[in-house]
């Protein structure tokens, strides 16, 4: 598997991602919490590919992974009991990372996190946070495996999605 920086003609695979993680959670195979037609949609990878921050996770031109690597914290963020208080630009953080539900049990997600934290060295950032769903248990129990602490779940409306409660994840490296 290859992961880089999303190119324009990656979208139609990433938005197939998108559509074939909804639907896993439709079946009920899948918890992320996200929904269909609400985040992500196409518009995210529209935008995030408009800004630089997405990445792919691929082989043989097909897509089995994306996510949004990036400084930008949302805004429950702020006031959050993070464990190191360091500066924004010290920050680096991993926005919807999503795995082709076909592709469940092979050792991607933590791949693509792996990927995550050599970048955020590369850049100097070495304060790490994630986001999730409180739902997405799956999820929740690959970052702590991988290190993650989480320090605090805030309810919000996050993404335009309602009743989230957001878990706040952190890592120092």
């Amino acid at each position: 598997m290859n992961i880089r920086r999303a190119m324009v003609f990656d979208l139609p695979g990433v938005v197939r991602l998108y559509d074939d993680t909804h639907e896993a959670e439709r079946r009920g195979i899948i918890t992320t919490g996200w929904l269909p037609g609400v985040y992500p949609v196409r518009a995210t990878a529209e935008a995030a590919l408009q800004r630089g921050d997405l990445f792919v996770m691929e082989e043989n031109n097909q897509i089995y992974g994306s996510a949004l690597i990036n400084q930008i914290q949302v805004d429950v963020y702020e006031g959050a009991p993070w464990e190191h208080d360091v500066p924004p630009d010290q920050v680096c953080v991993l926005h919807t990372l999503m795995i082709s539900p076909k592709r469940f049990g092979r050792g991607l997600g933590p791949q693509f996190v792996q990927f995550y934290e050599e970048y955020a060295l590369e850049h100097e950032w070495p304060e790490l946070r994630i986001d999730t769903n409180a739902r997405n248990e799956r999820a929740r129990a690959m970052y702590k495996k991988l290190g993650y602490r989480e320090i605090a779940v805030v309810p919000t409306v996050f993404n335009g999605i309602p009743d989230v409660n957001l878990v706040l994840l952190e890592k120092y490296l």
